[in-house]
């Protein structure tokens, strides 16, 4: 484990720096229902480094509901876990070190059961605006790739998919699914120019907005990053996983005021979903001299998530500012 401050860890230079150590390890992730059943549904895991919550690789499970990290810096990551039919869900803090040899680490997602929210605020990833009058051929293809994908049939998705945008080019949903299958198949130059295609297609899918935008954070871009999540937000601004990345990116960015309107926006919106904004905020805070207002933040951040490992490190940088400020 690397023992640093909370508030250096949180700065992305320390992110590179950890990605750029020479001990590795391997982290083999394997997804399961609270029933204990493997996870067989098509899931989406974001590996996140350390406290500052960057996102560096992603990966898609495979039939078992596994998913594979190999070569990382010994250190602190949590895993953020999405798709059709499950809850989106946090890993919580893992631990990675390199002499272990490959780490298996089981995390538990639930169902979306189908009566659990009124069908006008049920959001699917691979709508779009523009995605009216398509042939039936194209939506049949396009279902048919879908079934595909949730067995994991990359390949084979791929060609309905590619059959949909060749019966109807403004397609913009195909070519948002087609990034992910693309991804998959490790064709990452081709997932790039379908999510290109997605948003020149329609500037306001969201979906093709942020997974465009994650790419961008793996890749250490984050210029590129950060329009493509306020495009994102203007879109769908009751998006909180989109806004808290936001937040993430332009502190990065050393866009303090900007972070700070992104975090306010989740807590003023979202009171009490996601108090990690609160964090972001007391660093953004800090960067200003704002020591007073920092303090302030951080109190919610516990108000809000008053137990946790986030919530002992919290307490510890307090006591480690009051220190500073006697």
């Amino acid at each position: 484990m690397i023992s640093r401050r909370l508030a250096v860890l949180l700065t992305l230079f320390l992110v590179i720096t950890v990605l750029a150590e020479a001990k590795t390890g391997r982290l083999h992730v394997r997804l399961i229902f609270s029933d204990g059943h493997p996870c067989n549904l098509h899931a989406r895991v974001v590996l996140l480094s350390g406290p500052s919550s960057i996102p560096i690789a992603d990966a898609y499970t495979a039939d078992d509901g596994t998913a594979d990290f190999d070569d990382l810096a010994t250190g602190t990551y949590h895993l953020q876990v999405s798709g059709e039919g499950i809850e989106e869900t946090d890993s919580g803090r893992i631990e990675v070190n390199a002499g272990d040899g490959a780490q298996s680490l089981f995390v538990t997602v639930k169902r979306i059961r189908e009566t659990s929210a009124p069908a006008e605020n049920q959001r699917s990833p691979t709508v779009s605006a523009t995605d009216l009058n398509i042939p039936d051929g194209a939506k049949k293809d396009f279902e048919k790739a879908r079934a595909l994908m949730a067995k994991q049939d990359w390949s084979k998705a791929k060609d309905e998919l590619l059959k949909a945008v060749a019966t109807y080019p403004q397609y913009s949903a195909a070519y948002n699914n087609l990034g992910v299958v693309f991804a998959r198949l490790g064709e990452r130059g081709r997932e790039r120019e379908s999510l290109q295609t997605a948003i020149r297609l329609d500037e306001h899918f969201a979906a093709a907005l942020v997974n465009l935008a994650t790419m961008a954070v793996v890749d250490h871009n984050l210029p590129e990053a950060e329009p493509l999540l306020n495009q994102a937000a203007a879109a769908d601004p009751n998006n909180v996983q989109t806004l808290v990345l936001l937040a993430k990116v332009q502190f990065a960015q050393r866009h303090w005021e900007a972070a700070l309107a992104t975090c306010h926006k989740v807590h003023f919106v979202h009171l009490g979903e996601e108090p990690f904004v609160h964090y972001i905020a007391a660093k953004a805070l800090e960067q200003e001299s704002r020591a007073a207002d920092a303090a302030t933040e951080l109190h919610t951040f516990l108000d809000e998530e008053p137990t946790g490992p986030r919530a002992d490190a919290v307490r510890k940088e307090m006591a480690a500012m009051e220190a500073r400020n006697r």
